[in-house]
Order: structure tokens, then sequence, then C-alpha cells
């Protein structure tokens, strides 16, 4: 999986360029290359069942709203456990990694997500036999991976990793009960540059994120650089009682972050 990740991140370094160079518009020639990178010869069919919803247009490349939804329960026998998002035409593509359990109920997952320029965004869903449905959307967006960042860089680090996790009430237990979260950190790129310095800001970002409720896993995310700033997530899950909701997180250094919310009817 490394290899092919960094298979990736070259090919897609090509790929900005020309989406850059070509048209000004989402260029639908790059998924195919990026598909038979990540996934070779697997056969991957259109779903109606996933859908990907974004501005025509965002407002800020480095804040795009997204909204993934999936109308089949995660209960069913083929049910999608895992999505892989990608935006096809950013330096680094594959932008998360969404795992679902029975206690998300039917997924509908709302995010914000980096994009350097017009692109395809591609949701890729796996059932649990490994039978892999596609979805995309086109949305024009610029300069949200690279461009440059400043601040005092200890006060940012002393802040990164605070949550915020709020259930939204009265909670109807058994029914969906939507969940909004927000972890304070700044995602850097790679691809940045030091106003300070002037050279390139090494890569810092939040890696993982991990909910379970009573100790039951109800979703974890693989993050990458892709990830807006400040990750934000709105999500519903199915609580089958009064008991504790609990998020870890961890950045791409090490650092683990955890914030535990009680709930009740």
């Amino acid at each position: 999986m490394r290899n092919t990740r960094l298979t990736l991140v070259t090919l897609a370094l090509s790929f900005l360029t020309m989406a850059n160079t070509a048209s000004a518009e989402a260029n639908p020639e790059l998924w195919s290359v990026l598909k038979q990178s990540f996934f070779g010869s697997k056969n991957i069919e259109p779903a109606d069942f996933i859908k990907l919803d974004g501005p025509k247009r965002a407002e800020s490349g480095a804040q795009v709203p997204i909204t993934l939804t999936i109308s089949k329960p995660q209960d069913t026998p083929d049910a999608i456990k895992k999505v892989y998002l990608f935006v096809d035409a950013n330096p680094i593509p594959l932008t998360a990694t969404y795992y679902f359990t029975p206690l998300n109920g039917k997924v509908e997952l709302a995010t914000r997500i980096r994009m350097e320029v017009d692109s395809y965004i591609h949701a890729v869903g796996e059932t649990a036999d490994g039978k892999l449905y596609v979805t995309d959307v086109a949305i024009r967006a610029a300069g949200g991976c690279g461009g440059s960042v400043d601040g005092d860089e200890t006060a940012i680090r002393a802040a990164s990793g605070k949550m915020k996790v709020h259930v939204e009430s009265p909670v109807k237990f058994g029914e969906p009960t939507p969940v909004t979260f927000l972890i304070k950190h700044p995602m850097y790129t790679g691809l940045q540059r030091d106003l300070v310095s002037g050279g390139y800001k090494p890569a810092f970002f939040m890696h993982k994120v991990a909910f379970t409720y009573n100790k039951n896993p109800v979703m974890h995310v693989d993050f990458g650089v892709g990830v807006a700033e400040d990750p934000y997530m709105r999500f519903s899950y199915l609580p089958e009682g009064p008991g504790t909701l609990e998020v870890s997180a961890t950045d791409n250094e090490g650092k683990t972050f955890t914030h535990q919310l009680e709930v009740a009817n």
C-alpha cells in the first residue's frame, strides 16, 4: 500500500501539471490512470446508491464542503463498509478513507476538503467481500493545497488536537442521531511555503480519527493532507441507549488526543 501511495503521489504531480495546462475545468482523463494505479484491474461499477454533492464552484480551494450519502443501510449483507475519497487533480489524490459499522445506520457524512485546481472528486465504496462501486462530482476550486502559511508555530501546535463534539438533542435511542465533530489542526500539506524561512512547511496533519460508543466501534477515518484545516465532520449514528461517545485522534507525528461525551435523552 505504501508503494502504491508513493506511485500515486508521483502520478498526481504530473496530473496537476496536466490539469493546469490543458484546461481550466475538471479533467475527466485523470481518473482512468488514477484508478488503474490504485485498484489495478479490479472491476468498479457505477453506483446510484452512493452520492457525492458539493458546490459547482467553491469559494475557497482550502475549504471545499462536500457531502457523501449511501442509501444502503450498514446492516445489509452488501453494505458499503469502506469509502475511498479521491480528488483526482490534487498533488496527493487520496484525501481520506472512511470505515463504517452498523452503528452508522445509513451513511450521511458532511466534511470539508482541499482542492488545488478544478477536479472531479470520486468516492469508491467497498463492500465486506471486496466489491467496488464508484460515483463522482466535478467542482471548480483553486489554490487549496499550496500557497503560503504563517503564524506563531508554538501557538498553532499548542492548540492542535483540541476537539469540539456535539450530539444533537433530544436523542432518540435506536434512531439516527447527528454528531458534529471539529478538531483544531493546521493540516499542513507539505506543499505550502513558510513565509519566515521561504522553504516548504513540513507535512503536519491529523492522520486518524476513531469514534466509539460504549466501547463499540462507530466509524474511523484515515485522513490525508487533502482534508481541510481544522477537520470537520457531521454524521449520524444509532445510539442503543445512554452511554459515552469517545473520540481518539492521532496526528502523523504520533501524538494522540481524546475526548469523551456523555449521551442521554
